[in-house]
């Protein structure tokens, strides 16, 4: 730690992982001594962790996309050949123009309707994701804020961290990772629990994403480590490929 510099200015570069090793190992030792910066560290974490929950919705096809498509799908009359006169030519004419119009107003009026439809479903799925990411960002912020949570942070291959926090009492485990690769095409990150020699499942991370917060799913219970293999998309029972990490839990 650098000279002069008040550890209790440290907690939120801590809880971010902005410090050096050198740096971390001897705020680690002040946090011993301090049950503030403790506190403070626990609350940090728990913050930094649902601002890294928050998701975006992508929009799809626009109306106007949706109107032109339908309206190539209306049947045109063939060419108007006979030999006529002028006259009649216009009237004809005036009635093909007619019907194109009519068909236009009819796509753009299914196409409203159909992306009234979409708004209304789209908001409803928001809404849910929405209420699904407060409910997991509640449990993971209690879950870093327990009193006896301890927390354990280390460096992953290609200069990625992740750090591991367990709370006994609530008997479960979260994931934070920071500057991970993204998986191979069509694969996914998968988290296991090391529980008595053997691997069980604690979830999936999202394959989109370099940065994550994630509850393990399923209970600590008497596991004593966790890994993380490449999975095919949706995962897998158990590992089918030899872990990128194995990591101890902390104790």
């Amino acid at each position: 730690m650098t000279h002069g510099v008040d550890p209790h200015t440290l907690t939120g570069a801590y809880a971010t992982d902005a410090l050096d090793d050198e740096e971390r190992r001897m705020f680690e030792e002040h946090l011993t001594r301090c049950p503030s910066c403790k506190l403070e560290v626990r609350e940090l974490t728990a913050t930094a962790a649902r601002l890294g929950l928050a998701a975006a919705v992508s929009p799809r096809r626009t109306m106007k996309d949706e109107v032109l498509r339908r309206v190539t799908t209306v049947r045109q009359e063939p060419p108007f050949t006979e030999s006529a006169g002028q006259a009649r030519a216009v009237r004809h004419r005036a009635r093909r123009a007619s019907r194109w119009a009519l068909a236009a107003c009819a796509a753009a009026a299914t196409a409203l309707g159909g992306t009234t439809v979409w708004q209304h479903q789209q908001a409803d799925e928001a809404r849910e994701r929405a209420r699904q990411t407060q409910e997991r960002s509640e449990v993971l912020a209690a879950l870093m804020a327990a009193p006896d949570a301890r927390a354990r942070t280390t460096k992953l291959a290609g200069g990625a961290s992740a750090t591991i926090v367990v709370s006994d009492s609530r008997n479960q485990a979260a994931f934070l990772a920071a500057g991970m690769a993204k998986p191979p095409r069509g694969k996914v990150y998968q988290l296991w629990f090391a529980d008595k020699g053997s691997m069980r499942s604690a979830g999936l991370l999202d394959p989109e994403s370099t940065t994550t917060a994630t509850l393990m799913k399923g209970p600590v219970d008497k596991a004593t480590g966790m890994g993380i293999t490449v999975e095919p998309a949706g995962g897998s029972p158990e590992p089918t490929s030899p872990p990128v990490a194995l990591l101890a839990l902390p104790t």
